[in-house]
């Protein structure tokens, strides 16, 4: 695979930082605005109200997600990793849905690979091995191949 075929990205900041969940740009998702994405995916997780509430409260986004990663399984509700997969795309087409300008420069990616060059999550990035899942950068294509196709508007 050519370099050139491939967008890596993490941080929230640079020419591809819109793609991070960290972005700051609102959401609304089920009924609630959220600053970021990534309030909109952690405020799932908990399964006391009170918890995802007092962890929306973190000042940054990225403490948001310390956060939440920091919970035990009692504090998470039973079924998240069954759903935590579909309520990140479900998040990712409401952010690209709502701002017209983030969806534009989404398809501007064209057919390149986007990997979210994370070198600390195997799951939503490469993980430091480099072979990690990269189920974010999954998901932004699936959306990008949406768009493409008008099944999403």
């Amino acid at each position: 695979m050519l370099t050139d075929d491939v967008i890596r990205f993490y941080r929230a900041t640079g020419n591809f930082g819109f793609l991070s969940n960290l972005f700051k740009r609102e959401i609304v998702f089920e009924g609630k605005t959220f600053p970021t994405n990534e309030h909109a995916y952690q405020y799932g997780k908990p399964k006391d109200i009170e918890v995802a509430e007092w962890i929306m409260k973190a000042p940054k986004p990225h403490l948001v997600a310390l956060i939440s990663h920091s919970l035990f399984f009692y504090d998470m509700k039973p079924e998240w990793n069954k759903i935590k997969v579909e309520r990140m795309k479900a998040i990712l087409r409401a952010k690209f849905t709502q701002h017209e300008d983030l969806k534009e420069r989404l398809l501007q990616t064209g057919s390149k690979i986007l990997i979210e060059n994370s070198k600390m999550d195997a799951f939503w990035g490469i993980g430091k091995n480099g072979k990690g899942k990269n189920i974010l950068g999954k998901l932004l294509m699936e959306i990008r191949s949406e768009f493409l196709s008008n099944s999403v508007e």
